[in-house]
């Protein structure tokens, strides 16, 4: 069954706060591969492990009907609470017991959440779910990131890369599959048509505040605040003052470029 690392309401108040949409390479990346096997207009399109609901909201603007499915009842109450365009609605259950009929599904997709599934049981859905000639679309961002800002960026990414790497001793054994680009994920698609492309960079529009939220919304930062929450809440508060000194600013709302690489895992039935 699915790892649930991200049940909490607090936790899940802070990953619909600070957790952001797709950025525009990947959306592109995605919206082309449907494009070029021609599934649109698509009659219904899954979300899997949606949280709350940044991909979903996405995939709203291209598709007629968009289902957001979770396994964490308090992501999915914060995807509903959020501003929701009339073709969406959200559920709760496991990736790998999806409520749809056998072959009902156009597009199966998934935004930074595969890894937490049960690999072989989510593919034996996603076989199962999608129409012959369907796609699934599995991506998520790594943590190949950079913090730019003026001619600091090199000095503003270290100090990000450091507080992630004292984060990596919190990260769970799934991470795994994010640093190794989604291989084994790719590689236990089961349809005859598949590419994964691992060089998709997005500049993501953040301020310093979001930044240090984005740490707080990661799995490895709400581990730490389990074994020692006094220095997880050091962490972050260093990590804000080291990002404003070496930029020179005052304000937490000052705008930095945050710019991810994201894997994407693209197959079609």
């Amino acid at each position: 069954m699915a790892t649930q690392m991200f049940e909490g309401r607090g936790h899940a108040a802070v990953y619909q706060k600070y957790r952001f949409a797709p950025g525009k390479e990947l959306q592109q990346t995605i919206l082309s591969y449907l494009q070029e096997k021609r599934v649109s207009p698509a009659e219904l399109v899954v979300d899997v492990g949606c949280g709350s609901g940044q991909g979903t909201r996405f995939l709203s603007e291209h598709f007629r009907k968009v289902v957001g499915t979770d396994i964490s009842e308090a992501q999915i109450q914060e995807a509903r609470d959020a501003p929701c365009p009339p073709n969406v609605s959200y559920l709760v259950c496991p990736a790998e017991e999806l409520p749809f009929e056998d072959a009902s599904v156009d597009l199966l997709a998934s935004f930074t959440a595969a890894h937490w599934f049960d690999t072989e049981k989510f593919m034996r859905e996603a076989k199962r779910v999608v129409k012959p000639g369907g796609c699934v679309a599995i991506s998520t961002y790594t943590l190949d990131v950079s913090v730019r800002y003026g001619n600091c960026s090199e000095k503003l990414t270290k100090v990000f890369r450091e507080s992630w790497d004292q984060l990596l001793k919190y990260s769970h054994e799934r991470v795994k599959h994010v640093l190794e680009n989604y291989k084994e994920i790719f590689e236990a698609l089961p349809f005859p048509d598949k590419r994964r492309i691992t060089d998709i960079f997005d500049k993501i529009p953040m301020t310093v505040a979001g930044v240090v939220g984005y740490l707080e919304s990661v799995s490895p930062y709400q581990a730490f605040m389990k074994n020692d929450p006094e220095a997880a809440k050091s962490l972050l508060q260093e990590t804000e003052k080291r990002m404003l000194e070496t930029m020179g600013v005052s304000s937490r709302e000052t705008p930095v470029e945050f710019w991810v690489r994201h894997v994407c895992v693209l197959g079609c039935k």
